[in-house]
């Protein structure tokens, strides 16, 4: 399978009344390595013809990132059978190497034309194996 990361330095923006990364922020993020995966690895003709939708998330919180704190998110496809695919983030302080958040989210593959459910095909499903 195959892995796609990226890295953000933690900025006010990011932070709660607590001075760590809101809880919200970590749900954005997961949304958005998930869109840029796609969008780096799908072909200009699969980007005009299909897009995803999320049907379940879960988020697991098991530590805290602090203004300028550089973070590394991980993203990789377990299962990918029918119109679902399951996603899996990983997101870690890039300094200690812990890992403050794992979320698995689940997707539906739709038609662009139809706005409706379709199965993935071997050509969706190798972009990611």
């Amino acid at each position: 399978m195959q892995t796609f990361e990226t890295q953000i330095t933690v900025s006010n923006q990011h932070l709660d009344m607590l001075n760590h990364v809101n809880n919200v922020q970590y749900v954005q993020w997961v949304q958005d390595i998930a869109e840029q995966h796609w969008n780096a690895r799908a072909t200009p003709e699969i980007l005009d013809t299909f897009y995803w939708v999320m049907l379940s998330h879960h988020i697991r919180y098991k530590g805290e990132a602090i203004l300028n704190d550089v973070i590394t998110l991980k993203t990789f496809v377990t299962k990918a059978e029918g119109a679902k695919s399951t996603r899996v983030v990983e997101i870690y302080n890039q300094q200690t190497n812990k890992l403050l958040t794992t979320s698995e989210t689940e997707w539906c593959l739709m038609s662009k034309t139809t706005h409706r459910p379709t199965r993935i095909t071997p050509e969706i499903a190798t972009l990611f194996s």
